[in-house]
């Protein structure tokens, strides 16, 4: 049993994924490679003067990784509440997570499918998003929404923002108690 499943591993999901397995949440990110970020050149991003997308997808999955979530090359196909949170199938296997973090930027495909409730999305090429408040939360209790699919601007800079966000949300629920990330100088 996962304590956080995230379907979506580009900047939005990554970022959630860095976020909780710091601070020891089991964390499981799904990723099946089809995010635009692959097709980008980005040099709008804070700190870094210019990268790759596909730089910056697998710098931002190899610090997840670091910290100890476990990644899965494996699309979800189908989700379904069970007595101890969600079970999340794919082609390759099941998998039993607390909560979720809808991570898929600009599909809301598998949310509608999974019951959540969705609305038209605001930014160009982007047709539908998942209801969700400021905080992440949907329809469904225990499901969250992060990044693009969330409604918020599609720029990795944002939606990774947003991504460690969410995280920080689902990480203080599960602890009963607000959680804070500070790193010190060694």
């Amino acid at each position: 049993m996962y304590d956080i499943a995230i379907i979506g591993a580009g900047p939005a999901g990554a970022s959630a994924g860095i976020f909780a397995a710091k601070a020891d949440k089991k964390t499981l990110l799904f990723d099946h490679g089809k995010s635009i970020t692959a097709k980008a050149w980005v040099e709008n991003h804070y700190g870094i003067k210019e990268i790759e997308g596909p730089q910056l997808l697998k710098q931002g999955q190899d610090q997840a990784k670091k910290f100890g979530a476990e990644f899965k090359d494996e699309e979800v196909v189908h989700i379904s509440k069970n007595d101890k949170g969600y079970l999340l199938k794919t082609n390759e296997g099941e998998y039993e997570a607390k909560h979720i973090i809808f991570a898929t930027g600009m599909s809301a495909k598998l949310a509608e499918e999974a019951g959540l409730k969705t609305m038209d999305g605001t930014e160009p090429r982007v047709a539908k998003v998942i209801d969700a408040d400021s905080d992440g939360r949907t329809s469904m209790q225990n499901i969250w929404a992060a990044g693009t699919v969330a409604g918020v601007s599609v720029h990795t800079i944002i939606t990774s923002g947003h991504g460690a966000s969410v995280a920080i949300n689902v990480i203080s629920e599960l602890n009963g108690e607000r959680y804070v990330d500070h790193d010190i100088l060694k």
